[in-house]
């Protein structure tokens, strides 16, 4: 899931992506449609557009992470929401891990302070600033995972090159699967529990303890 690289808390999105507001869908009514939580792609390989995420389970939101020890943005903060397809999320609930066919969802919203009746912390703006897919799909990918990024939810994404950093961070650390599931507070104590969390991610946590 920058997957910025949080991502993702957990997705790799970089800092050009904060240059332009992301244009949010506004075509036409879909809503009597079954929404489609499985990835599809175009016949080039781009990853059609997850237009129903917001309808799927949320996971985490972070503001301003980053694994740099420099900040990605100093003149604004951001936040991450992650959201997981509903079939992914019940079957990590049962096994502690993703099965073929997960997809992640990370957006990005630009994080505001002036507004209504608030008079400190941060809300989240309505402006979509970027969005990014971590997909597993076994027999299209040789790694089981891949990312890719997206303009618009009105035309698919791009696939990130595989070697790209947000692939091998994501292998590095991700507790479960190579995903963040570190920074999830709700599917964290169920890998716990299930002891899928991966011996890396073990690893790190042992070295920060000491």
């Amino acid at each position: 899931m920058r997957f910025r690289l949080v991502l993702m808390a957990g997705v790799c999105l970089s800092a050009a992506f904060c240059s332009m507001p992301f244009v949010a869908q506004t075509g036409s009514d879909t809503r009597a449609a079954a929404p489609a939580t499985e990835p599809a792609y175009e016949k080039n390989g781009d990853m059609k557009p997850p237009a129903s995420y917001r309808e799927w389970i949320y996971l985490t939101s972070g503001i301003d992470m980053s694994y740099s020890p420099k900040p990605d943005f100093a003149d604004h903060s951001m936040f991450d929401n992650v959201f997981v397809n509903p079939e992914a999320y019940r079957t990590f609930v049962q096994t502690g891990t993703w099965p073929d066919k997960t997809v992640m969802v990370l957006e990005a919203r630009m994080a505001q302070s002036k507004g209504s009746i608030n008079q400190r912390g941060h809300f989240q703006g309505t402006d979509l600033m970027a969005l990014e897919v971590h997909v597993k799909d076994t027999a299209r990918f040789p790694d089981k995972w891949a990312f890719f990024e997206f303009d618009s939810l009105d035309k698919p994404g791009s696939l990130v090159p595989q070697g790209a950093p947000c692939y091998t961070c994501h292998a590095a650390h991700g507790a479960v699967d190579t995903t963040f599931v570190q920074f999830y507070p709700t599917l964290l104590p169920l890998a716990q529990q299930k002891k899928t969390l991966s011996q890396a991610y073990l690893a790190e946590e042992a070295k920060e303890k000491k």
